[in-house]
């Protein structure tokens, strides 16, 4: 969730104010953040892959919605149905 926080901040904050309001840092800044979650959500998700047998179709899922804006989000649904389902 966080990481995806941090995409639509750096996309629809940080990029705007570079912009429209000459403000680089905000990139620099928000975008230093979202590229050390970014990191930390690619080693997160080998770890899920390793830890818990999950296929390779599993880890192209998670990393595409990784790279599309309200992706992660879509997927935190998706994977806490699955662990309702696999609690029952």
């Amino acid at each position: 969730m966080i990481e995806g926080i941090s995409y639509l901040v750096l996309l629809l904050i940080a990029m705007p104010l570079k912009y429209a309001a000459d403000m680089p840092m905000a990139v620099r800044i928000v975008g230093g953040i979202h590229g050390a979650l970014f990191i930390a959500f690619m080693i997160w998700m080998y770890l899920v892959y390793d830890q818990y047998n999950m296929t390779i179709k599993w880890m192209l899922k998670a990393f595409v919605s990784s790279i599309i804006p309200f992706g992660t989000f879509y997927m935190d649904k998706e994977w806490k149905s699955q662990e309702v389902k696999s609690e029952e």
